[in-house]
Formats: C-alpha cells, sequence, structure tokens
C-alpha cells in the first residue's frame, strides 16, 4: 500500500517549527489538565520527535501496521506526551482525544502501550530497554529483506543503564545498518543534573568505541537534524548515533533547564504563562 503519510522532504523548516510550537503547547495543556506527566523531557524532544514525522519517516497514519513503515521507538516513555503530540498532529487520532492523557481509561496512558493506541511501536517506560527493542526491528527487516528504517530516541539518564551498552554492542556485534538512535541530551534527570548523577562524558567517545556512526548536534535546529539523518542514512555495516544537545523545558522561558519540571506539570497558572510564551 503507498503510505498517505509519506511527508518526505515535504515541509519547510518554518512549517516544522510551526508544529513544533503546536506541540509544545499541546504538551503544557495535556500535562497540566491531568496534573501529572514529565513536560521538561518532552519539550526537549519536540524538535526531534516532529523532524521524524514530519519530514523523515515513511508512515501512514491511515493503516499505521503498514509493513513497509519506518518505525520510531520513543524509549524514554517517560515523554509520551510529546508522542502523543505528534501522532495526533500527523492524524493518527483526533486531537479532541489529547486532554484526556493519563485519565482512567484513555488510550493515552501514562507511558505508551502500543495494544491501545495506533501509531506506538512499542510499549515503553522501563528505561533502557529501547535500543534493544529498536534492534530487533532492524535485524527483522534484515530478514524479511524490507528497506524500512528503524528510529529509536533515547534519554541521557538511561545510558546509566547497562542494558543500554549490551544493546549498543550487539548492534555494532552484528552490523546492523537502517537503524539510526538519537539521544537526547538535556543533561538531567529524575533527582538532578546527569553529571551530579553519573557523569556519562566524553559521551561521543563511549559510543563510537562501541564502533558506531557518532554525530553531534543542536537538537533543536530542524536543519541540523534533517541534516544528521541524510548522513546517518548512509552508514552502512554498523549502527548511527545522533547525538542531540538539546535543552529540558526547552520553549518556556521558566522551564528550561529547570529539572522541577522533569516530572511535575505545571500549574494552571504556569500553564497560562506558558500558552502564551508559545502563542
Amino acid at each position: 500500500m503507498t503510505p498517505q503519510g509519506n511527508l518526505v522532504n515535504k515541509l519547510s523548516i518554518s512549517e516544522l517549527q510551526t508544529h513544533a510550537k503546536q506541540v509544545r503547547r499541546h504538551i503544557i495543556e495535556m500535562t497540566t489538565a491531568a496534573e501529572s506527566g514529565h513536560p521538561g523531557g518532552s519539550l526537549s524532544a519536540t524538535e526531534l520527535l516532529v523532524a521524524l514525522y514530519f519530514a523523515v519517516m515513511r508512515h501512514d497514519p491511515k493503516n499505521a501496521s503498514w509493513e513497509d513503515r519506518d518505525r520510531m521507538i520513543l524509549s524514554k516513555g517517560h515523554a509520551s506526551p510529546g508522542l502523543y503530540a505528534v501522532l495526533a498532529e500527523a492524524g493518527y487520532f483526533d486531537p479532541k482525544l489529547l486532554p484526556t492523557f493519563r485519565l482512567f481509561g484513555s488510550p493515552l496512558q501514562g507511558h505508551p502501550d502500543r495494544r491501545k493506541l495506533a501509531g506506538v511501536e512499542a510499549s515503553t517506560g522501563s528505561l533502557g530497554q529501547g535500543l534493544s527493542i529498536g534492534i530487533g526491528h532492524a535485524l527483522a527487516r534484515r530478514l524479511d529483506r524490507k528497506n524500512y528504517f528503524t528510529y529509536v530516541v533515547i534519554s541521557d539518564g538511561e545510558t546509566n543503564e547497562g542494558q543500554t551498552w549490551e544493546a549498543a554492542a550487539m548492534a555494532a556485534h552484528h552490523k546492523v545498518d537502517h537503524f539510526v538512535a538519537f539521544l537526547d541530551y538535556n543533561k538531567f534527570q529524575l533527582d538532578a543534573s546527569t553529571k551530579t548523577i553519573c557523569d556519562m562524558e566524553p559521551m561521543a567517545d563511549k559510543w563510537r568505541s562501541f564502533c558506531w556512526d557518532v554525530q553531534e548536534i543542536d537538537g533543536h535546529d530542524f536543519a541540523a537534524i534533517l541534516d544528521a539523518v541524510e548522513k546517518a542514512k548512509k552508514v552502512q555495516g554498523k549502527p548511527a548515533m545522533i547525538i542531540a544537545h538539546t535543552i529540558k523545558g526547552k520553549g518556556v522561558s521558566f522551564m528550561e533547564n529547570n529539572n522541577h519540571f522533569h516530572g511535575v506539570a505545571a500549574t494552571r497558572e504556569e500553564a497560562r504563562k506558558a500558552l502564551e510564551e508559545l502563542s
């Protein structure tokens, strides 16, 4: 089936920026309505998700299980508000469903559940598992002789997880390609800065030592994201890692680099101010 949702190379940078601003508004509205959620890490990953769904991936919102689609796995499942907002904007479901985030019976669970919502490739949230799941998709592509790409978005905090590095080693050993991972490097995790909890620098050198192709970019610059993806897609015989330097809470002045909003929603008054900034 020809993908009706194939938006590759059809949106300008300004159009992507418009989508990103709307996605940020959705993130604030959803988490504030639920009085819970993870706005900070959702806001930091916004450009990455918007770029993938609106300028990179082959996918079809009207046929979410299309077998030749590109896959995107959100390993940092706590950033589900960002994923849900992008899926709604891309046409997977009516945006009117977004205010039901985290309500009992809603398909918009606190962490993505592939059994409940079309467009979700993997049930995630237990950090460190996304790369392993993505590698499984990439190996299946090879066995099935398909041509799709698998993309995985991981957090910097989950690079503390041993499974992340087990997966990194396996991907290199099996020479996995058609596989691109993004590291949302916003420098914060649950309790404090990543440097304070477990400093993983030099981050790029660690991935290179595992025989990955590595690029470092500004994760809020659409031109840089799209250029890095095009380079990563040309890599053969090894997996590709794009380390995206981002700002936690990006787009809302009082949330930026403020780890209070890692897992705390804005109050009604804070949300009003945030939405004014994003108007």
